[in-house]
């Protein structure tokens, strides 16, 4: 027999004065709450209810053990209310990872607004370039860019996807032209990204055209920052997610080249570990970060096409652009 179900009929029953109005407000039947109170007083080894003139009263023995479950019962629902309490209202400490670059570019500039939201949650960003177990490194959130977690615990949450495009400094094309077909490539100083899949591997697409080119990196780093900051300064062409140069475009530090041709694209995920019991700090994090993708509808600039960014044009605002038009 359930030990809590007995504890909570023996209480209902002495402050209901009968069984059955006990049965009731737990919702079973008669038998099965005279089954519980049997059971209850043949552990005990005592009996713990007599019928009076009023009804069911309580023994000598059953008044001191009724004390004690009541005192018991408060206190579970006291704990069950704290725990509730913690996911209705953000607290705690939030433990997010993701990428330097992602990490700087897109979570960083939205703690501040977050924290102020919800003041009561304290912010641990771990960055790290690798993906590191939720579970055994106390992850609360974590930012991915695959499609898949191998854990059947971890739920993801898609964000946007991204193209991956090849880009380099004004003055680097200025000195060098810009490759005019892929295999143009293979002579040119690349700046390779580790960590990606197969990066010395290449594989274009242009509709139902596909080319595959192997190459070197000129300079190859596990941090997508060291290969950006050697693009700004003119060192070569860089591979890299858009979502890492959309704001060098933008404002023209970088242009993109051969940029009719698609590489295969990233999406950009919110790993968690199970949506069940999901505390208030987490699924807040989780909102926020996704209302802000939305807001900024990165998904589209992300995955765009900046046919003409060749001729050396940055590529201008949505409300500059506007203006022009």
């Amino acid at each position: 027999m359930d030990r809590w179900t007995e504890m909570e009929l023996l209480v209902q029953a002495s402050e209901r004065g009968s069984l059955s109005r006990a049965a009731e407000s737990l919702n079973m039947s008669n038998a099965a709450a005279s089954r519980h109170l049997a059971s209850l007083e043949a552990r005990i080894g005592a009996r713990l209810m007599r019928r009076g003139t009023r009804g069911l009263c309580l023994t000598e023995a059953g008044e001191r053990f009724y004390q004690s479950c009541k005192s018991v019962l408060a206190d579970i629902k006291d704990a069950e209310a704290a725990a509730s309490a913690t996911v209705l209202n953000p607290t705690g400490t939030l433990r997010v990872t993701a990428s330097l670059s992602f990490s700087v570019q897109h979570i960083a500039p939205l703690l501040k607004e977050y924290t102020a939201r919800y003041p009561n949650v304290r912010v641990v960003v771990e960055v790290s370039n690798r993906y590191h177990d939720l579970i055994d490194n106390n992850i609360d959130v974590a930012i991915r860019t695959r499609e898949f977690e191998r854990d059947s615990s971890v739920t993801i949450r898609r964000l946007a996807a991204t193209r991956r495009i090849l880009a380099a400094s004004p003055g680097y094309l200025d000195a060098h032209g810009a490759p005019g077909t892929i295999e143009d490539l293979a002579s040119r100083p690349l700046l390779l990204y580790t960590y990606a899949n197969s990066p010395n591997e290449l594989n274009f697409r242009r509709g139902e055209e596909t080319r595959s080119l192997r190459v070197q990196g000129l300079l190859e780093s596990n941090d997508g920052q060291v290969l950006r900051a050697a693009a700004l300064s003119g060192m070569g062409i860089l591979v890299q997610p858009k979502y890492i140069l959309y704001e060098d475009l933008v404002a023209g530090r970088l242009v993109s080249v051969l940029d009719d041709w698609d590489l295969p694209q990233l999406a950009v995920n919110i790993a968690f570990q199970s949506r069940r019991h999901m505390s208030a700090k987490v699924r807040t994090f989780i909102d926020f970060l996704v209302a802000h993708f939305e807001r900024m509808d990165y998904q589209r600039k992300w995955t765009a096409f900046d046919h003409g960014a060749g001729t050396r044009r940055p590529i201008l605002p949505e409300s500059i652009c506007g203006k022009l038009q």
